[in-house]
Protein backbone atom coordinates (compact mmCIF):
# COMPACT_ATOMS: atom_id res chain seq x y z
CA UNK A 1 0.00 0.00 0.00
CA UNK A 2 0.85 3.33 -1.01
CA UNK A 3 0.57 5.18 2.55
CA UNK A 4 1.22 9.18 0.83
CA UNK A 5 -1.42 8.45 -1.17
CA UNK A 6 -3.64 7.10 0.73
CA UNK A 7 -3.43 10.33 3.41
CA UNK A 8 -3.53 12.57 0.11
CA UNK A 9 -6.96 11.35 -1.06
CA UNK A 10 -8.22 11.62 2.60
CA UNK A 11 -6.93 14.98 3.02
CA UNK A 12 -8.23 16.10 -0.70
CA UNK A 13 -11.81 14.68 0.45
CA UNK A 14 -12.11 17.09 3.43
CA UNK A 15 -10.68 20.35 2.36
CA UNK A 16 -12.04 23.46 0.17
CA UNK A 17 -8.29 23.44 -1.61
CA UNK A 18 -7.60 20.02 -2.42
CA UNK A 19 -4.80 21.67 -4.85
CA UNK A 20 -3.12 23.11 -2.38
CA UNK A 21 -2.82 19.26 -0.40
CA UNK A 22 0.82 17.75 -0.41
CA UNK A 23 2.62 15.27 1.67
CA UNK A 24 6.26 14.61 2.69
CA UNK A 25 7.03 11.45 3.02
CA UNK A 26 10.17 9.95 4.72
CA UNK A 27 11.16 6.21 5.64
CA UNK A 28 13.35 5.23 8.18
CA UNK A 29 13.36 1.37 8.60
CA UNK A 30 9.95 0.28 8.80
CA UNK A 31 8.68 3.67 10.42
CA UNK A 32 7.48 5.75 8.13
CA UNK A 33 6.98 9.78 8.77
CA UNK A 34 4.28 11.44 6.47
CA UNK A 35 3.81 15.17 6.94
CA UNK A 36 0.39 16.43 5.91
CA UNK A 37 0.29 20.10 4.27
CA UNK A 38 -2.83 22.43 3.83
CA UNK A 39 -4.02 25.01 3.14
CA UNK A 40 -3.72 28.04 6.27
CA UNK A 41 -7.86 27.90 5.76
CA UNK A 42 -8.01 24.22 5.77
CA UNK A 43 -6.20 23.76 8.74
CA UNK A 44 -9.41 23.71 10.61
CA UNK A 45 -11.21 21.10 8.74
CA UNK A 46 -8.01 18.56 9.04
CA UNK A 47 -7.73 19.14 12.56
CA UNK A 48 -11.35 19.12 13.64
CA UNK A 49 -13.27 19.95 16.75
CA UNK A 50 -11.09 18.92 19.32
CA UNK A 51 -8.77 17.60 17.07
CA UNK A 52 -10.96 14.67 16.29
CA UNK A 53 -10.45 14.20 12.81
CA UNK A 54 -6.93 14.59 13.16
CA UNK A 55 -7.31 11.95 15.17
CA UNK A 56 -9.03 9.54 12.91
CA UNK A 57 -6.84 10.03 10.03
CA UNK A 58 -3.51 9.36 12.20
CA UNK A 59 -5.96 5.82 13.24
CA UNK A 60 -6.79 5.19 9.71
CA UNK A 61 -3.27 5.69 8.90
CA UNK A 62 -2.21 3.31 11.43
CA UNK A 63 -4.56 0.76 10.45
CA UNK A 64 -2.80 0.97 6.75
CA UNK A 65 0.62 0.72 7.72
CA UNK A 66 0.05 -1.98 10.34
CA UNK A 67 -1.18 -4.36 7.28
CA UNK A 68 2.20 -3.28 5.58
CA UNK A 69 4.16 -3.79 8.74
CA UNK A 70 5.04 -0.76 9.69
CA UNK A 71 4.16 2.17 12.16
CA UNK A 72 3.44 5.73 10.76
CA UNK A 73 3.48 8.96 12.21
CA UNK A 74 1.39 11.80 10.37
CA UNK A 75 2.19 15.50 11.19
CA UNK A 76 0.18 17.88 10.25
CA UNK A 77 1.60 21.42 9.19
Amino acid sequence: MELKKILSDIAKAIVDNPDEVTVLESEEGSNVLLELHVAPGDMGKVIGRHGRIAKAIRAVMKAAANADGKRVIVEIR
